[in-house]
């Protein structure tokens, strides 16, 4: 996993004026936290926090105010609703060789049984345990040839070295549905007139 550097300023304004003013200048106001200390409030450049958070769980480098150095990982994003840009990000505070519960991305690879069978995606993020500077950016899984029915729990799923569940083993992560067959008109025909018969 990479490290995105990004140098960040220490905030002393608060309050949605202070945010909007931030924002104005193309910057995003932030919070750093963990460890015990007390929350650090942070101007981060936007696009370059916007480009480091296309990859899921980034390691960021912080350079704060050009004096200290912090690892931190995204904890929370806020977004626009509409416009889709960045309102406010919070990081939690990592050091090398630390364990953190993260969520990671489940890919599936492969082509179903003949059917037409659907899969779902039970839960599009798998809960894991990792190495805060080795996180994986996603899982691959294979639903090669699997029928209607079949499912992928948690415990099925191969894990890089140094990475453990933070979920249930049982857990399903997908599952292969059959596809449901279109009622017929006439069927649906034959409802309207019991209903309108009531």
């Amino acid at each position: 996993m990479s490290e995105v550097k990004i140098a960040a300023e220490t905030r002393t304004e608060f309050g949605k004026g202070a945010a909007r003013r931030i924002r104005r200048e193309n910057k995003v106001p932030g919070v750093l936290y963990g460890h015990g200390s007390e929350p650090l409030h942070l101007t981060l450049p936007g696009h370059e926090l916007l480009l480091a958070l296309r990859t899921p769980n980034v390691l960021i480098a912080l350079d704060i105010d050009g004096k200290t150095n912090e690892l931190a990982i995204p904890k929370a994003v806020q977004r626009d609703a509409i416009k889709g840009f960045l309102e406010h990000v919070d990081l939690l505070l990592v050091k090398r060789g630390e364990k953190v519960n993260v969520e990671i991305p489940v890919v599936a690879e492969g082509e179903l049984a003949p059917g037409g069978n659907l899969l779902e995606h039970v839960l599009n993020a798998l809960p894991v345990e990792a190495e805060a500077t080795h996180i994986p950016e996603s899982v691959t899984v294979s639903v090669e040839g699997l029928e209607a029915g079949a499912s992928v729990h948690a415990k099925d799923i191969e894990l890089p070295k140094g990475v453990s569940l933070a979920v249930d083993g049982d857990a399903v992560v997908l599952q292969v549905l059959a596809a449901q067959a279109e009622e017929a008109p006439e069927a649906e025909a034959a409802e309207g007139d019991e209903a309108a018969e009531a």
